[in-house]
């Protein structure tokens, strides 16, 4: 099964399922601002993804707005905190599928070669 993980507000995530249920791809949704994902989890996002830099969106108002120091985490405990803090910086969605293999962000072109529809 595929888990979708993101923030419900997100128009882009909204995008994301609405795919999914278009094509039947069976999914469930996690808000990763209601559920914190763990450290564990986190970490493992980053080694898949191509870590920490290419996971956080440095777009973002949140990003733009936190202090300077907290722009440069110097460890992956500092990494795992600010996250945390701020589940919103994680670039979303972010889909996990039932093999273990973990993409960022949507695309119909991208989730029809994810997906093979």
């Amino acid at each position: 099964m595929t888990t979708l993980y993101g923030l419900a507000n997100c128009d882009t995530c909204r995008k994301a399922r609405k795919w999914l249920d278009r094509f039947g791809v069976e999914h469930a949704f996690v808000d990763y601002r209601d559920q914190r994902q763990s450290p564990e989890t986190l970490l493992a996002w980053r080694d898949a993804l191509g870590g920490w830099d290419a996971m956080v969106n440095k777009s973002s108002t949140t990003w733009r707005n936190l202090a300077p120091n907290r722009k440069t985490p110097g460890s992956d405990a500092e990494w795992k905190l600010l996250l945390k803090e701020y589940p919103q910086l994680i670039r979303r969605p972010v889909v996990v599928t039932g093999d273990g293999k973990v993409t960022q962000g949507f695309s119909d072109n991208g989730f029809k070669q994810r997906f093979g529809k």
